[in-house]
């Protein structure tokens, strides 16, 4: 039960295979059981979990159900959720518990799913591998000596380890993208504004984008029909009328015009990647599509322009968490100066005072013209890079990272190197373009993922794309031996 896909499961409850309550109870005992060792949830919401479950029964019995009734998932710690600790990963929000939900979590609420909790993430969603957590990383399932990626790594482990089948994710510069392809799921960051970001805690405003996560492109296609819509409550979201993600799965691929970007298959990428990728664009060929070779020139720009953009929006952001209204505060503070740069300086992690610290520096007298105005030029030059190439293709293809999952420590001291494995993941948020990655093989026995990128409000497209790649071959079925 515990290994079926989302659409598996849905099916499962429309025949009355098994009960939700059933069906949550088996989950709630699997991470009981294994998330010792995994560390992907930060709060278990069991009581909570139980009684949706049996509201669930309850509104299938009086034939009342929808697709997502009474179907468990997982929240990224980001979200706010009524009730239950949002603690965005850090000691800062460790005490706080939110007094409403965040507009995702309402949606899925109202569509009758089950939240088993709120799943383990880099602090404040700065990071690449679960590591600023203030609760510890969370560990690949695959190897749990490896990092699962971030800052949604614990969605990802989550998923990948068999503890929910599926979860909400954030991505600003990759990490829905990025620890997908490390612990070898499916996930989507939607088109900027897709998805209302009304309750989802700020890192960076300009770049953040809520997105679903799950085993398959069809499971995604479900959780992004819950998840997208127009918010009046967010002022970026986008009024804009939502498809049904699941209808053109099944569309044929004859035709499909992939670009490979020549950036994207040079410099520092591990061979066993490239031929994982090179692989699945050949299974693309034969299912009917066409190849050919594009450029993105401004590539190499993209990690320097993000770490002055995103850090400058985050150190406004930020500034919130001072110690007074809500979250940590320090201990007797002797005056109000004081408390605020002791609560600051002890509630939060050090990625984030550096990010902090970083972004106060570009936004300063003196450095904002230098810093900040030439990030947001080059910010204009990578979306057009983009434009200009899907003028010429559907899709574009490459790999989400440049390595497999790197061991936990390998990286935090050394900021620029763990900064590196975005570097194909980065750009796509700078455009505000929707994009996923899909399990496409292995490397060292660890997972690979193929990124796809597509046009704004492409993601029909790019489902079913992936859906057609992961109908003729078995990547996403892999699990890794527990």
């Amino acid at each position: 039960m515990l290994d079926k896909t989302l659409a598996e499961l849905a099916q499962g409850l429309a025949t009355g295979e098994f009960s939700s309550v059933e069906l949550t109870r088996n989950y709630l005992d699997r991470i009981r059981a294994e998330d010792g060792s995994l560390n992907s949830f930060i709060t278990v919401t069991e009581e909570q979990a139980l009684a949706q479950a049996e509201a669930a029964d309850q509104r299938r019995a009086a034939g009342d159900a929808d697709l997502f009734t009474g179907l468990p998932i997982a929240h990224k710690d980001i979200f706010c959720t009524e009730g239950v600790r949002t603690s965005c990963g850090s000691r800062m929000l460790d005490n706080f518990i939110s007094p409403y939900n965040a507009t995702v979590v309402e949606n899925f609420n109202r569509a009758g799913a089950v939240s088993l909790g709120k799943t383990n993430m880099d602090e404040f969603a700065m990071g690449s591998s679960n590591e600023s957590s203030f609760y510890g990383p969370a560990r690949n399932p695959w190897n749990t000596e490896c990092v699962p990626g971030g800052s949604s790594g614990g969605s990802a482990a989550a998923i990948a380890g068999g503890l929910t089948p599926a979860a909400t994710g954030s991505d600003t510069g990759g990490s829905i993208r990025q620890p997908a392809a490390l612990c070898g799921i499916t996930g989507l960051k939607p088109t900027y504004g897709r998805v209302s970001r009304y309750g989802m805690i700020a890192y960076a405003s300009s770049l953040d984008q809520g997105g679903p996560m799950a085993h398959t492109a069809e499971d995604t296609a479900m959780m992004l029909n819950v998840m997208a819509g127009f918010d009046p409550k967010d002022s970026t979201s986008i009024d804009k009328a939502v498809p049904d993600y699941t209808l053109t799965l099944n569309d044929s691929l004859k035709g499909l015009k992939i670009g490979l970007p020549k950036e994207f298959f040079s410099g520092e990428i591990d061979p066993q990647i490239t031929a994982q990728v090179q692989s699945a664009i050949r299974e693309f060929e034969a299912l009917g599509a066409t190849v050919k070779e594009v450029s993105l020139p401004n590539t190499h720009l993209a990690i320097p322009a993000y770490y002055i953009i995103a850090p400058a929006e985050a150190s406004s952001n930020l500034s919130r968490f001072d110690g007074v209204r809500y979250g940590y505060r320090c201990e007797d503070p002797v005056d109000l100066e004081d408390m605020y740069k002791r609560s600051r300086g002890e509630g939060f992690g050090e990625e984030v005072k550096r990010r902090i610290m970083v972004g106060t520096y570009a936004l300063s007298e003196g450095f904002y013209d230098a810093y900040y105005k030439k990030a947001l030029q080059i910010r204009r030059l990578i979306q057009q890079d983009f434009v200009n190439a899907l003028s010429e293709v559907d899709i574009i293809m490459g790999p989400t990272t440049p390595h497999p999952a790197f061991k936990l420590g390998e990286k935090t001291s050394d900021p620029v190197a763990m900064y590196m494995e975005d570097i194909f993941t980065i750009s796509l948020n700078l455009a505000g373009m929707p994009g996923m990655s899909v399990p496409c093989g292995f490397a060292n026995g660890l997972p690979v993922g193929l990124q796809l990128i597509g046009n704004y409000f492409a993601e029909e497209r790019l489902l079913n794309a992936a859906h057609q790649f992961q109908q003729a071959t078995d990547w996403h079925r892999q699990r890794p031996v527990r």
